[in-house]
């Protein structure tokens, strides 16, 4: 059958349904003759109907199956492979024994991306050379601004972070967790801010002001510069040095295209790959939400289809009673090591300020929500972001008939999750967060370029985690 064409396939298909529907409505009729000679003609061809109609029902059913199973099936994971081969950049391998009765399908679309592949890693050799030139202007950059005894904060003309380094980064984990693109005012009061970003346009000079956070509880001596005709206006924060040596490291977290207007506020109208996320996963005391305790947190964002290099959360938590050995088997925490830990409650209240302004997303979500939602009340915290679920995505991207689980779609996408990481809270929000990133590309190359359209898509399957929980 794998030397004759698709086209002679095809055709046989509809030769064998033609056929058996010959054979079995002469059978029926010849049943139906015998019967009659019997019974009268009336039962006979009574039972012929019910014969060739059933017959004709079984033979549908078996055809469609055959050709389910070796041409629709290997179609669709032929066209999934692909679409990982092109938006996600992983040189996965064509199943071919799959798609054997394919004819040359299989074979033709495997040299189409190999050639693709060769000419994209030429265009990858240019952009590492520019990258390495960038690489090396952030590296003088650094050391430009490590001459500054100032925590600095780049900050875009909608009031919200661009860039921040790490004595900044300091200064404002003292209030809540440092986010490039979060409202500033989610960090210092908006009245004196305000005030001194008025007072900045009006003179066109620096201006000094204190900052405090919105609680009252930290502040500091601050002051807003302009940038002349750039866009924005930097924030020095002077007293964030003091209990950091002039050593210390600086790093610089940044992305400049923050500073381009961003679309529609509502998330659920913003191109999917401009959707600021939040990825998390947790490790637990056992299986069930309702009476078990989370130990650990861990969560990463990505903007710009983008994982945010050195903004995360990896926080253990003392969940008041022993873990049970059987969990300590799968994700290794043990009772000593969450001893000293905070409880639930300022981890939670911390990642509730993480996750602002974002989508949140995690591996079978519902489980990891329910840890949240039940506590929600007792914490004051609202848990209304717009939720995605990467099992989910891979039943849009690959189908439901493939295995949605974290190791599967790593191993499909070209994800690595080193074993010392695997079941730990932030090693797989890491791992989720990198397929995510490469399933962005492959949804928007479908047609669903905006969360509202892959939330859609999302609801169609959510069966699967109603069996998965």
């Amino acid at each position: 059958m794998t030397r004759l064409s698709l086209r002679l396939r095809i055709l046989l298909f509809f030769a064998l349904l033609a056929l058996g529907g010959i054979l079995i409505v002469a059978l029926a009729l010849i049943v139906g003759y015998r019967h009659s000679i019997e019974s009268g003609s009336g039962p006979g061809f009574m039972l012929s109907a019910i014969i060739a109609g059933f017959g004709l029902l079984g033979l549908a059913t078996g055809i469609w199956f055959l050709f389910d199973e070796n041409v629709a099936k290997p179609i669709e994971k032929l066209a999934a492979t692909l679409r990982v081969r092109a938006h996600a950049g992983v040189p996965a391998e064509l199943d071919k024994h799959a798609a054997r009765y394919l004819g040359d399908l299989a074979p033709a679309a495997d040299a189409v991306t190999t050639q693709l592949n060769e000419q994209t890693l030429d265009a990858a050799e240019m952009v590492a050379l520019e990258t390495e030139a960038l690489s090396d202007e952030k590296t003088r950059l650094t050391a430009l601004l490590s001459e500054i005894p100032l925590a600095i904060v780049l900050i875009s003309p909608t009031h919200r972070i661009v860039l921040y380094d790490g004595q900044a980064a300091s200064a404002l984990a003292q209030i809540a967790p440092p986010r490039l693109n979060a409202s500033i005012f989610d960090y210092f009061a908006k009245p004196n801010l305000i005030a001194a970003h008025d007072e900045l346009v009006k003179t066109d000079r620096e201006v000094a002001f204190e900052a405090t956070c919105p609680n009252g509880e930290v502040s500091f001596a601050a002051r807003l510069k302009p940038l002349g005709s750039a866009r924005g206006y930097m924030m020095f924060i002077d007293e964030a040095h003091s209990h950091l040596s002039p050593e210390a490291s600086r790093p610089l977290t940044y992305d400049f295209e923050l500073l381009k207007p961003s679309g529609p506020s509502n998330l659920m109208k913003l191109a999917i790959d401009r959707v600021p996320f939040v990825v998390f996963d947790s490790e637990t005391t056992g299986l069930l939400p309702h009476k078990d305790e989370v130990i650990q947190l861990g969560a990463v964002r990505v903007l710009r289809g983008m994982i945010v290099p050195g903004e995360k959360i990896d926080r253990l938590v003392d969940p008041g009673r022993p873990i049970p050995p059987a969990s300590t088997k799968v994700h290794h925490i043990t009772d000593a090591m969450v001893a000293g830990a905070p409880s639930f409650q300022p981890v939670a209240t911390e990642f509730h300020h993480f996750a602002r302004d974002a989508v949140i997303v995690a591996h079978n979500a519902p489980f990891d929500m329910a840890f949240l939602h039940r506590r929600a009340e007792e914490y004051d915290l609202d848990w209304q972001h717009p939720i995605l679920d990467t099992v989910l995505l891979s039943a849009v991207l690959f189908g439901t008939t493939e295995s949605h689980t974290l190791d599967a779609l790593c191993a499909r996408l070209g994800v690595t999750i080193p074993a010392r990481l695997r079941h730990t809270a932030l090693g797989d929000a890491q791992a989720t967060a990198e397929v995510l990133c490469r399933m962005l590309p492959m949804l928007k190359s479908q047609g669903y370029t905006t969360l509202e359209k892959v939330i859609e898509q999302c609801q169609k399957h959510s069966r699967l985690l109603e069996d998965m929980n």
